[in-house]
């Protein structure tokens, strides 16, 4: 789990010689810049109630250990949303020695805005000139020189996914960090109302001698309090002095609003595009080349509905073959691995320690965790991964995002939501980890729960097995046809109940770029890793305590209590609700142990017939329920992480309570 964020900071502050925050908008590559400079060795940390992480690692520059603090990418600091309030508080919590802002060249303008916030907070910076190459080729020539004197910090070019340029970045970060170099910025003043209102405020703190928490400058507490920021009004208007200031602040805002006929806040975010538009065009001189460069004709392609939506469809196709088709065979492969060479020898070491009894039976089934982890962790996971990093890498998450946020702005998300949720019906885990591309609680909520109930590569073969093929392809199209009309009515009903709005497009749009082998590499095996790390340990230990629960008897002990539901509303055979049980480890697990209880009621010709046991209705309702209710252990592993545990549990009853409602239903309409 990740460290308490406050805490975890000042500590990682002490263990290191000088700390460097990495800052920067989403799509600028700024995690190409972290990796690149970390290697390995990364730890997390959040806030309470807050699932945007701040990553920290550490790196060595002749001799002097550098900590560096990767805060969210974002597109501006504030209490806004999620990944602002986390940016802006880990840069004030961690206090670095110097602040790295990695901005795109080829969206200097847009990418300005954020940097001027933190020129107001006042902290030591560098910036990262990024995809210099790309400007370059794109015609745009940024003098440099003149762009590093109107905001008084060093400015080094770099090519982050090729790794140009940031050993000269360090070496510039170190220096600033080593003479607490503050930035000097020339000309750097908003339009003259504006800034008469900063003026008299900025006087009224410095006159009366006010301190906060974080020793900011009186001009940026000025800038906050005009802002109308909810986070600094609620914390000085706890400290001693600052009534008056929060009152002559509102006065102001009051006085801005009245001569503009807009918010202070949207006020200040105005002067502050256009003082970022004004120093661009001072600096940047655009040459337009003879023809569209390949990178921009792939974005027109990918974002017109004409093309990119076969182009889409394409891509979702190939991520659904690669995930499911290949994905499945090398699952089966790692199965008959564990089978061979896993799960014999720790038998073989268990009997010969303990004696082949009850308890030797029970730790047996951690083999069993061991081959879900393996089942999942590389053919499903890993493979994710890297599609995610291919995409991400080139841009085009951008275009998908940009092409489908009007149809998934209905079910209240975000454009980027579309490439998990397609995920999930691979596997649900790295879908459900996908959503950290979206920016609000609100959106994560929502994608989580709808994804669990996309049916993932488990559940498709459990109806395949036992629909499909003993009831007839007929039936399993039907059945698909229920969970399609299901997702949809979820997920509308869940926008218009839940509070809130889904949130706006805002996003850097940039041209294809030509995908880097080893930041795909690094990017995978470092989500990859922290899916093993998270996951192996709770699949092992889930295996055990069913094993128990198996091998003395009390999971039959259950199905008394379950027979009013199983049998009276849902018509399967009581045994079944075992069998439901057990596939919270594996969904696969259910037809599998249905399996063989009928080879015990029925003897070895049930393996081939399960209308033995249950009719073809019966298996049209497990299917149904199974496809729906409690996603797996590593599902629910990977919800708790991303969502919380009080919301992962929620989620886990409302499942429950919808496959019983659906399952039943359909059982009562099939017996009319």
């Amino acid at each position: 789990m990740p460290l308490s964020c406050h805490s975890a900071l000042h500590k990682f502050r002490e263990s290191t010689d000088f700390t460097v925050a990495l800052a920067g908008n989403p799509n600028v590559g700024k995690s190409s810049v972290f990796n690149s400079l970390t290697g390995m060795g990364v730890d997390t940390a959040n806030y309470p109630g807050k699932t945007v992480e701040v990553n920290m690692a550490t790196t060595t520059l002749d001799d002097t250990a550098i900590g560096i603090i990767d805060l969210p990418g974002t597109y501006a600091l504030g209490a806004v949303s999620e990944d602002q309030w986390v940016a802006r508080q880990g840069v004030l919590d961690g206090n670095p020695d110097v602040v790295v802002m990695v901005i795109d060249a080829t969206k200097l303008a847009r990418n300005l805005y954020m940097v001027i916030q933190f020129l107001e907070l006042g902290y030591p910076m560098v910036i990262a000139l990024n995809v210099y190459d790309v400007a370059q080729r794109q015609g745009r020539h940024i003098d440099v020189k003149a762009l590093s004197k109107h905001l008084g910090v060093p400015i080094v070019p770099t090519v982050a996914n090729r790794g140009e340029g940031l050993d000269e970045l360090m070496e510039m970060a170190v220096a600033v960090a080593r003479e607490r170099q503050k930035p000097s910025p020339q000309g750097l003043v908003y339009g003259k109302d504006i800034e008469l209102e900063v003026a008299t405020l900025t006087n009224e703190i410095a006159s009366r001698e006010l301190e906060d928490p974080y020793g900011l400058p009186h001009r940026a507490l000025a800038m906050l309090l005009l802002e109308d920021d909810p986070e600094f009004i609620e914390l000085t208007s706890e400290l001693p002095g600052w009534q008056p200031v929060l009152e002559k602040a509102a006065g102001l805002r009051q006085i801005i609003e009245m001569e503009h006929g807009q918010p202070a806040s949207s006020r200040v975010a105005a002067e502050r595009h256009a003082l970022a538009g004004m120093i661009a065009s001072e600096v940047e001189t655009i040459v337009t080349a003879a023809r569209p460069s390949l990178g921009e004709r792939l974005w027109h392609y990918t974002t017109s509905p004409v093309t990119g939506i076969p182009i889409l469809l394409l891509t979702l196709a190939t991520i659904f073959v690669l995930l499911f088709f290949i994905g499945e065979t090398m699952a089966t492969a790692m199965s008959q691995f564990c089978s061979s060479y896993i799960e014999p020898p720790i038998s073989e070491l268990l009997f010969a320690l303990l004696g082949e009894n009850v308890l030797s039976q029970t730790l047996l089934w951690a083999a069993k965790g061991v081959e879900a982890a393996l089942t999942v962790g590389i053919p499903y996971v890993l493979v994710f991964y890297l599609i995610l990093a291919v995409l991400e890498d080139t841009g085009y998450l951008n275009s998908v995002a940009f092409l489908t946020d009007s149809v998934m702005h209905r079910f209240g998300l975000h454009g980027r939501a579309i490439i998990p949720i397609v995920a999930g019906a691979g596997c649900n885990v790295p879908a459900i980890i996908g959503t950290r591309v979206l920016t609000t609680q609100r959106e994560r909520l929502l994608a989580g729960i709808l994804i669990v109930l996309v049916p993932c590569s488990a559940r498709t073969a459990v109806i395949f097995g036992a629909v499909a093929f003993y009831a007839g392809w007929q039936y399993a199209l039907l059945l698909y046809g229920i969970l399609l009309v299901l997702w949809v009515l979820v997920g509308l009903s869940l926008n218009k109940i839940m509070p809130g709005t889904p949130s706006g497009l805002v996003m850097e749009m940039f041209p294809f770029r030509r995908p880097h082998l080893k930041t795909i590499l690094r990017k995978t095996w470092f989500r990859f890793k922290a899916f093993l790390y998270l996951a192996v340990p709770i699949l092992i230990v889930g295996s055990v305590i069913l094993g128990g629960l198996y091998n003395t008897g009390w999971l039959w002990e259950l199905t008394e209590p379950m027979a009013p539901i199983v049998e009276g509303w849902m018509g399967l055979p009581a045994v079944a609700g075992l069998t439901l049980i057990m596939g919270i480890l594996r969904k696969e697990l259910a037809l599998q142990l249905l399996v063989a209880l009928a080879i015990v009621e029925y003897g070895s010709q049930a393996q081939d017939n399960l209308l033995l046991l249950m009719t073809k209705q019966q298996l049209f309702i497990f299917a149904l329920v199974t496809a729906i209710y409690i996603p797996c252990v590593a599902t629910i592993t990977a919800l708790g992480r991303e969502l919380g545990w009080k919301r992962s549990i929620a989620i886990m009853a409302f499942t429950i309570a919808l496959a019983v409602l659906v399952g039943g239903l359909i059982n009562q309409l099939l017996t009319l």
